[in-house]
């Protein structure tokens, strides 16, 4: 039997999550995490926390939805949840432009296909009652092709990323809810990259009946907690009727686990899964959080911020091709192309943590999540320019410093 002291203690340095997410946790997140008591997880306490956590949720959403609350895990326990109303023979078009919506529709197509499409290929299955709408890497989609395809396919379902973090682009969730309510047709929309970073309220959006966002996100929420989710009355009729397969994932059920049931706020829940105390303080803090900078604030300081980090990348010789607030999409100068995992690579070894697209064609991205300051952008900008020179770059430093300065200069200014 192995001695535990061949195991040393794991000790993780401090990085910078310098991408597309997670992102980095609040100081005021983790000290709620630790400084949480030993207590049971259904201390009044703890029960406290979470009727809070779902009011807070609804806010921070913008929604009167009552069925609004948190799932435990990542974005993709979420999604999981959110598409769990999609049963094998329904048509479904969903809209793809990058590495996770691509995800969403492979989810779908498991979700939709029969079982003897599941069984000829149970990883990829092939269904025509999925439509999938492929978008090319770099754009966005937009509401005319949204219109165009439920037009022509009809379907009961359709989905799309709200920002499709693969690519950096932000899909026209506008057009995607009046299409879907032109042709009667229930939206369903990922928002793991939007919710908490972008200034929207999920109820100004009828056409779509179903959202899934996440915790390490937007909502700055780690270690892992809850992924927020809200559905409307009629999702939750839909499902009603037709169930669903999936017991740990059932919308229904874990409502009833925050005290949801029948559609009303009720003073106790029912057991469906055991949850963490931990979890809870931490949740509740990150979104008092979000409350207290407000929605609005957040997204101007996303969009702000993020314009200092892309005039800078376009001082070293970047292309950047993306439109998020919170990340940055870029080609590497002519002289380091193809050299993108080297340069992500070299960065990490360094505790400096970028990240490639996941998909082709092979780009840098850069992320700011909860790195909302002249001194955390300007600390990845001189970063990034020093391991472009590692590589053989030519970066003119001063440029670089007059871009940031212009930007930050004239906030100063107008001050």
């Amino acid at each position: 039997m192995s001695n535990a002291l061949a195991f040393p203690q794991l000790d993780i340095p401090n990085t910078i999550a310098a991408g597309p997410g997670p992102g980095h946790t609040d100081a005021r997140v983790l000290t709620r995490y630790a400084g949480a008591g030993l207590a049971d997880h259904m201390h009044p306490a703890v029960l406290r926390g979470m009727v809070e956590c779902k009011q807070m949720l609804r806010q921070v959403m913008g929604t009167d939805n009552t069925h609004t609350f948190g799932v435990a895990g990542t974005g993709w326990s979420g999604l999981d949840m959110m598409f769990s109303v999609v049963m094998p023979g329904d048509k479904v078009v969903m809209f793809v432009n990058g590495t996770f919506s691509g995800i969403d529709g492979l989810t779908l197509r498991m979700k939709a296909a029969t079982a003897e499409e599941l069984a000829a290929n149970s990883l990829d299955p092939q269904t025509e009652n999925v439509v999938i709408i492929d978008v090319p890497h770099g754009q966005s989609v937009t509401g005319e092709i949204v219109d165009a395809a439920l037009a022509e396919h009809k379907p009961k379902w359709a989905a799309m990323a709200h920002w499709e973090t693969g690519s950096g682009r932000v899909n026209d969730l506008r057009g995607f809810s009046d299409a879907c309510e032109r042709h009667d047709v229930m939206g369903l929309v990922d928002a793991v990259s939007s919710l908490g970073v972008g200034d929207f309220r999920i109820d100004e959006y009828p056409g779509i009946h179903g959202w899934a966002s996440c915790p390490q996100k937007g909502i700055c929420c780690l270690p892992l907690t809850y992924a927020p989710v809200s559905f409307s009355d009629r999702y939750i009729a839909t499902l009603r009727a037709t169930g669903t397969r999936t017991f740990c994932h059932h919308p229904i059920l874990e409502a009833r686990h925050w005290g949801i049931i029948d559609g009303k706020d009720v003073d106790k829940g029912t057991y469906h899964r055991t949850h963490s105390a931990y979890a809870v303080s931490a949740f509740h803090e990150a979104l008092r959080i979000c409350i207290q900078q407000t929605i609005a604030q957040r997204a101007a300081d996303y969009t702000f911020h993020e314009a200092a980090l892309r005039a800078a990348v376009q001082a070293m010789g970047c292309h950047v091709t993306s439109n998020m607030p919170s990340l940055v999409v870029l080609n590497l100068p002519d002289a380091l192309a193809g050299r993108e995992m080297e340069l992500v690579q070299h960065c990490r070894a360094q505790d400096f943590g970028i990240w490639p697209t996941l998909s082709e064609p092979v780009q840098v991205r850069i992320g700011i999540l909860n790195l909302l300051s002249e001194a955390a952008i300007t600390d990845i900008v001189n970063r990034f320019a020093a391991a472009l020179r590692d590589l053989g770059a030519q970066v003119d430093q001063t440029r670089v410093d007059a871009a940031l300065q212009q930007h930050y200069g004239k906030a100063i200014a107008a001050e």
